[in-house]
């Protein structure tokens, strides 16, 4: 009986464990692969039979002589394991006894940029990996500048190779100081430096002998602790709804994801773009009923009114709005091997709520090698800039600085279905001088439609807009 309770209370206590998402970034053969293998090999999170492959791979196809091969852990494509790269993100799941983690581990090519921002969409920390011999070059730039556009709060300078050096802390130092002017400089205030050598897990699991001059933490025992509930906005309550529920006549339920903020029993709340309001009347879950919800909890929400609410809207606190609004300006990298076309309506997924979108004026590129601002011209692949958006559909978002959640976007190509770009909202810009709306216009005076009919009219035009097609109506 008391190995069952002890059980019982092991797999609560793994159950309680807070997660922590990371991804490594840095240049070709600077050993992100080989560090992240190193993780979970000195960690014992290794099944036998993957030690058994590991140890068969690594004397076949790997890179390391005569010992193992860490990177073949993550490298599992055909292409990588022969060319010794990443191509594609690699996402492994271990777990300690004190956090879980999901690390991406994203390809170091220039031509794989697009694949880092998909790593590193839902990420709270990123490693950046240096190689001790070659110092900060322009990749390192590179992804910093991704890091820090993507909103990644905390990174880790990993200063890997520190064995090829013999371990010089004069070598470390200045590595040390050439990032933090970088990271000064792009307003990134949370940066832990380690010396590392990957493949002798110097630093990496245990603190290293060979490095008696480091005084700080392994870096596992940093990723154990590094705090991370700051990082998510408790402050400001958005609620996209994703599916209206009514199994039965006396259940009417608005289902999603928390993106932001806290929502409790009896909090006064509105629905956009309705406008109309409200109080919770109930928070539900498979579980059972809660008191209070928050993010990243799922969850179905009931009200006290019956308020016309459908995919695609929001829900939220009346004295705490987001932006409302068609016009904005964001930061976008393109993804697409197809060159940007400013003629082309996109697709727009926001949330749960998609629309026809056009890039209505290109700002300025951004060479990422020197952060330097170029004129606006048509993006290429993995370019990056600011534009303004417009869109048929109202959007209810904030900052992508203030909200990750609400402030991100994708754009779709509405012929391949392929992800053109994605996007982080800078502001809203002005509405009333558009010179190009993607809105049509029905005016029913003009159009000598009777007074009786008009209710049905405005009916339908309300379906539309919930499928994407947004019509302004006239009376």
């Amino acid at each position: 009986m008391s190995s069952q309770l002890d059980i019982k209370a092991y797999l609560d206590a793994d159950e309680q464990k807070d997660l922590l998402r990371l991804l490594t970034a840095g240049s070709v053969d600077d050993g992100k692969s080989t560090l992240i293998g190193r993780l979970l090999f000195d960690s014992k999170k290794l099944y036998d039979d993957q030690l058994t492959a590991l140890e068969r791979d690594s004397k076949r196809v790997g890179n390391a002589g005569d010992s193992i091969d860490y990177a073949l852990l993550l490298d599992g494509l055909k292409a990588e394991r022969e060319e010794g790269i990443t191509i594609d993100v690699a996402y492994r799941y271990f777990s300690t006894n004190k956090r879980k983690f999901i690390i991406a581990d994203t390809p170091g090519h220039e031509q794989y940029t697009r694949n880092m921002i998909t790593g590193g969409s839902t990420a709270n920390l990123a490693i950046i990996l240096i190689d001790a011999r070659k110092g900060v070059i322009t990749q390192t730039r590179r992804h910093t500048f991704l890091v820090s556009l993507l909103g990644i709060k905390h990174i880790v300078l990993a200063v890997n190779k520190m064995d090829l050096v013999n371990f010089d802390k004069k070598v470390f130092d200045a590595i040390v100081n050439d990032y933090l002017m970088l990271t000064d400089h792009l307003g990134i205030e949370d940066v832990t430096c380690f010396p590392l050598s990957a493949r002798d897990g110097d630093n990496v699991v245990e603190k290293s002998e060979r490095t008696p001059w480091y005084n700080g933490p392994a870096l596992l025992d940093f990723l154990e602790t590094v705090p991370i509930h700051a990082d998510r906005n408790y402050k400001d309550f958005r609620y996209p709804v994703q599916y209206v529920l009514r199994p039965d006549l006396n259940f009417r339920g608005f289902c999603g994801k928390v993106a932001s903020g806290i929502v409790k029993v009896g909090d006064e709340v509105m629905a956009l773009p309705s406008m109309k309001k409200s109080k919770v009347k109930s928070i539900v879950t498979y579980e059972g009923e809660l008191k209070e919800a928050f993010p990243p909890q799922s969850v179905t929400i009931t009200l006290e009114d019956e308020i016309d609410i459908s995919r695609g809207e929001m829900i939220v606190h009346p004295d705490n709005l987001p932006h409302i609004g068609r016009h904005f300006t964001t930061m976008l990298v393109w993804m697409d091997e197809e060159p940007m076309d400013t003629s082309k309506q996109f697709f727009l997924k926001h949330n749960t709520n998609t629309t026809r979108a056009t890039i209505a004026a290109i700002r300025h590129r951004i060479d990422v090698n020197t952060l330097a601002r170029k004129e606006g011209e048509a993006f290429q692949l993995n370019e990056i800039g600011q534009v303004d958006i417009l869109t048929a559909k109202t959007l209810f978002f904030d900052a992508y600085t203030e909200n990750r959640q609400t402030g991100a976007f994708i754009l779709i190509d509405p012929i391949t279905n392929n992800t053109s770009a994605v996007g982080m909202i800078l502001k809203p810009l002005d509405e009333s001088a558009l010179e190009n709306d993607l809105v049509p216009v029905l005016d029913l005076n003009k159009l000598g439609i009777a007074k009786e009919h008009h209710e049905a009219i405005e009916t339908a035009v309300k379906e539309l807009a919930r499928q994407g097609l947004e019509i302004k109506i006239i009376k």
